[in-house]
C-alpha cells in the first residue's frame, strides 16, 4: 500500500542530518531507543519527542512536534498507526522534509494527507533502510 522505493528511501537518508523521533523511549530495551541510538551513532542528530522524558540519548526531549523550532529532515514515528493522522497534521505545521513510520506502522489517511507534498515512508524500519544504504 505504501511502497516507497529503495531509491526514495536512500535519497531521504542521504540528504538527512536531523531526525525527530516521535515515541522515542528512554528504556534501552525498546526498539525505538535501539534504532535511534544506531542512527545517532551513524551521525544523525536525534530529537527525542516524548512528553514523559527530559533527555534521551544525551539530547533534550520535547513533548510534541510543535515544540521543535529547528528544521527537521525526517520525522520518524514509533507510535501506533491510529496516531498517524494527528501526527501528519502536526508534521505539516513544522519545517520538516520527510515523514517516516516504522515497521508495522501505517495509516491510509495520513499517507493521503502527505503524499502529494512530502516524501512518505510507512511500515519500514529506518535502521534497515540505513543498513541497505550502506551496501
Amino acid at each position: 500500500m505504501y511502497h516507497s522505493t529503495k531509491e526514495a528511501r536512500d535519497k531521504i537518508l542521504k540528504e538527512a542530518k536531523t531526525i525527530a523521533v516521535v515515541g522515542l523511549s528512554d528504556k534501552k530495551e525498546r526498539t525505538s531507543y535501539q534504532v535511534s541510538k544506531i542512527m545517532q551513532e551513524a551521525g544523525y542528530k536525534i530529537i527525542p519527542v516524548n512528553p514523559k522524558a527530559d533527555e534521551i540519548l544525551g539530547e533534550k526531549a520535547v513533548a510534541s512536534l510543535s515544540e521543535i523550532k529547528e528544521p527537521v529532515d525526517i520525522v520518524n514515528v514509533f507510535r501506533r498507526s491510529e496516531f498517524l493522522p494527528e501526527l501528519a497534521h502536526e508534521f505539516l505545521e513544522m519545517d520538516a522534509n520527510a515523514f517516516w513510520a516504522q515497521l508495522g506502522v501505517s495509516n491510509e489517511e495520513a499517507y493521503e494527507l502527505l503524499k502529494e507534498t512530502h516524501p512518505v515512508v510507512m511500515d519500514y524500519c529506518i535502521k534497515v533502510a540505513y543498513q541497505e544504504l550502506a551496501k
